[in-house]
C-alpha cells in the first residue's frame, strides 16, 4: 500500500465505507462513517467519494484537502502515490459481512458451551462490538480496541452483572482460546471497578 497508511487501516476504512453504503439506516451509515473518519484522522488522512461511473473510495492524506471549499487542492499534493483508491462498485465485495459475523457467534457459542452463560454473555458483548463498531472478526481486534471495549462499550452500552464484570478478563482470554489464537492483551486485565458505580448500581 503506501509508506504513509498502514495496510490494515485501508482495509478497516473500506469495509466501513461498504457498510456505511449498504445499510438504509442514515444514523447507523453515519456511525460507521464516523469510525473510519476517526481512523483515518489518526494518521492525518480523510476519505471521500468519487463517483465517475463507479463509485471509488480515495484516501488522501488531509493537507491536500481544502476544509473551507470542501475540495481537494491539486496544488497541495506532493505525491500522488500517498493516495489510495479502492473500487466500490463494478467488482465483488472482497468480504463477506455476513460471514465474519456468523464466525464471531460462533465463537460465542462455544464459549458458552465450554464455560458457561456468564462467559458465553461476555462473548456476546465481545461479537456485538466487533461487529457493530469494526464490522471485524473478534481476533482481528487490537489492543486497543479491546481497551475500548472493556473501559467504554461495556460502560456505556451494556449492562454486566456483577459475575460478568468480575469474569470479563477471563472471558476475554476463553474467546481466544475458543478461536485458537493468541490474545493481543495477554497481561491486560479489567477490574471490576473499571464500571462506573452509577451504572451498577442501577441494575438488579
Amino acid at each position: 500500500m503506501t509508506a504513509d497508511l498502514p495496510d490494515t487501516v485501508v482495509e478497516d476504512a473500506e469495509r466501513l465505507t461498504r457498510l456505511a453504503r449498504k445499510t438504509p439506516d442514515e444514523n447507523e451509515a453515519a456511525a460507521y462513517e464516523g469510525r473510519r473518519d476517526d481512523l483515518l484522522a489518526t494518521h492525518e488522512y480523510r476519505a471521500r467519494i468519487r463517483d465517475d461511473g463507479d463509485a471509488v473510495l480515495v484516501l488522501h492524506p488531509a493537507e491536500w484537502h481544502d476544509s473551507e471549499a470542501g475540495v481537494i487542492r491539486t496544488d497541495r499534493i506532493d505525491d500522488l502515490s500517498r493516495a489510495v483508491e479502492i473500487q466500490l462498485e463494478g467488482t465483488a465485495d472482497p468480504d463477506d459481512w455476513e460471514t465474519v459475523d456468523a464466525a464471531n457467534r460462533e465463537l460465542v457459542d462455544a464459549v458458552c458451551e465450554e464455560h458457561g452463560d456468564v462467559h458465553g454473555e461476555n462473548a456476546r458483548l465481545l461479537a456485538d462490538f466487533a461487529g457493530n463498531h469494526y464490522a471485524k472478526p473478534i481476533t482481528s481486534l487490537t489492543p486497543d480496541e479491546l481497551a475500548e471495549f472493556r473501559s467504554e462499550y461495556v460502560v456505556r452500552n451494556a449492562w454486566p452483572t456483577d459475575a460478568q464484570e468480575t469474569a470479563l478478563a477471563e472471558s476475554l482470554e476463553l474467546v481466544f482460546d475458543a478461536a485458537d489464537e493468541p490474545h493481543p492483551e495477554a497481561t491486560g486485565e479489567v477490574e471490576p471497578s473499571t464500571v462506573d458505580d452509577s451504572v451498577s448500581g442501577n441494575r438488579e
